[in-house]
């Protein structure tokens, strides 16, 4: 997780963690799946989450990203600025992701934009861009997260 120190939180976010003694770049890391794949996330606020992932690893038999990987992308930075809207006494539980691949990406590395389309105190739903190298947009995805009380969401 190391890398995911790099992350860039609003200071008042990461006082508000630091204060309950919680380590904010692991919790809105990309995890264990996001780690195999690469993904770095670079940028976290609830307005806006910034994450890159290599092409190389996460292709289809055709050697394009596999539009799987994008989606393991788009998920990731949608599920983090979600968290960050709910805040501390919130956990973001994905419920819907659709997406659509514009172009394929043979190498290099490829960068989402997540935004917020709305922010409710339910639910909220996320636009994550993802382009290639050349700034061309590769993929188009729409997450929507339902916001649980934070209290007993481990249990299920």
């Amino acid at each position: 997780m190391g890398e995911q120190s790099k992350v860039k939180f609003p200071q008042e976010v990461i006082d508000e963690y630091a204060a309950l003694g919680i380590d904010l770049p692991a919790l809105f890391s990309a995890g264990h799946l996001g780690t195999r794949m690469g993904i770095q996330v670079l940028e976290a606020s609830a307005e806006r989450v910034v994450g890159t992932m290599p092409v190389e690893g996460n292709t289809q038999p055709y050697g394009l990203l596999h539009g799987g990987a994008s989606a393991v992308l788009a998920e990731t930075l949608g599920s983090v600025g979600s968290m960050l809207h709910g805040g501390i006494s919130k956990i973001a539980v994905g419920v819907d992701l659709n997406c659509t691949h514009h172009r394929g990406v043979r190498s290099g590395l490829v960068t989402g934009v997540a935004t917020p389309v709305h922010r409710g105190r339910s639910t909220a739903t996320y636009e994550i861009v993802i382009t290639d190298e050349q700034d061309k947009r590769v993929c188009t995805a729409r997450l929507t997260c339902l916001l649980r009380d934070a209290e007993g969401a481990a249990r299920g």
